[in-house]
């Protein structure tokens, strides 16, 4: 069911890279904002007649509260209307309209398998979202990996979150890569290390994915990137069904 526009108010806004920045929005007339981890919303900005100019969507990068705030984790596109919008005009107390929650990009539960998350740049957002709810809920779950691909250090969204959550919740693995700058870690693309951990995870036991636990992959992130991870995985014998996607672009 489609959700109506509601008036979401600014209550904080902080960079979080050199290009990137995070909005808290609080709905003030509803107790509490209700969506499934990996969903988004819309926002109507005022940059258009239009109002299919002036719409723009982004994942929610805040696991499910108690409250009627979310967050928003967006990059400023060059030449991109709507990110000039947000991250010139809009301060502490802006009112938006807002749209949702929506999508079926959502965290599968009960959780029944092992689980992969590919992403690149703010695809992040879905799964940071995914990750929170995992933990702050006690979610029964197997392995979590996260590979996050961006181009330097400097561009790794929540790195500091990502690598705590690394010893406060069982099973979670954070795989950065970068495709632009040399360091001690990942160098490259996602499909590198994706492609490796699946290796790695069939000379484990020596035995075929099949006889093992399962694995659920979701991408997210451009068009390029989810194309050729799904093509690849489809390949390897892994089911589309098993393979959950969203497309950013």
């Amino acid at each position: 069911m489609l959700q109506p526009w509601r008036t979401g108010k600014v209550i904080r806004i902080m960079d979080e890279t050199p290009t990137t920045r995070r909005f808290w929005i609080e709905i003030p007339e509803l107790e509490k904002f209700e969506f499934q981890p990996g969903q988004f919303v819309t926002i109507d900005l005022p940059i258009h007649e239009k109002p299919n100019k002036r719409w723009r969507s982004y994942s929610i990068a805040s696991g499910p509260g108690s409250d009627a705030v979310f967050e928003l984790v967006i990059v400023r596109l060059q030449d991109g209307a709507g990110t000039a919008y947000l991250f010139e005009e809009v301060t502490v107390g802006t009112e938006l309209k807002v749209r949702g929650p929506q999508g079926v990009f959502v965290l599968q539960q009960p959780i029944q398998s092992d689980i992969m998350l590919i992403c690149t740049g703010t695809g992040i957002a879905p799964f940071r979202s995914m990750l929170q709810h995992i933990q702050t809920q006690s979610l029964p779950h197997f392995s979590v990996d996260l590979i996050f691909g961006t181009r330097t250090k400097a561009d790794l969204l929540y790195r500091q979150e990502m690598e705590a959550l690394e010893t406060t919740l069982s099973g979670f693995r954070y795989h950065p890569v970068l495709s632009r700058e040399d360091w001690l870690g990942n160098k490259g693309y996602v499909h590198s290390v994706y492609q490796r951990l699946l290796r790695e995870r069939k000379d484990a036991t020596g035995k075929a994915e099949s006889e093992k636990r399962p694995v659920t992959f979701y991408l997210c992130g451009w068009r390029n990137m989810i194309d050729e991870a799904k093509q690849w995985l489809l390949d390897q014998g892994y089911s589309k069904q098993d393979i959950i996607i969203e497309i950013y672009g």
